[in-house]
């Protein structure tokens, strides 16, 4: 058995891993860093999000009853952003991981109606 790391130096993984994507989206991509941004943000934020998403869901599994079962409100409730399935940041294909393009469609599918209600306000 494999002993867990300190979550310091996960952390220190996951900056080096990050700065090194940057380096490389700098230097192989022709695009500006306007341009890659807000995308790469996105997917921070869509997996934070399915990070709480996911904590929640367990603690929400078994509490459904024959009457109610657990919905959008009842994370919504707690302060969690609620995720549909292919929304998810870990979704799969047929058991294939999918593409980062297909999780943007995905959340762009979700997203785009909510925005056009929010456009009125």
């Amino acid at each position: 058995m494999v002993a867990a790391q300190p979550a310091s130096a996960n952390i220190q993984d996951l900056a080096a891993r990050l700065w090194e994507t940057a380096d490389e989206l700098r230097a192989n991509s022709h695009l500006k860093a306007a341009e890659y941004s807000i995308p790469v943000l996105g997917l921070i934020f869509l997996k934070f999000a399915d990070s709480r998403f996911t904590a929640l869901e367990a603690g929400l599994r078994g509490k459904a009853t024959g009457r109610r079962e657990i919905g959008k409100t009842d994370y919504q409730a707690r302060g969690v952003l609620y995720l549909p399935e292919p929304a998810r940041f870990m979704a799969t294909d047929a058991g294939e991981p999918r593409s980062v393009a297909a999780v943007v469609a995905a959340v762009g599918a979700i997203w785009n109606p909510q925005r056009a209600k929010l456009t009125d306000l």
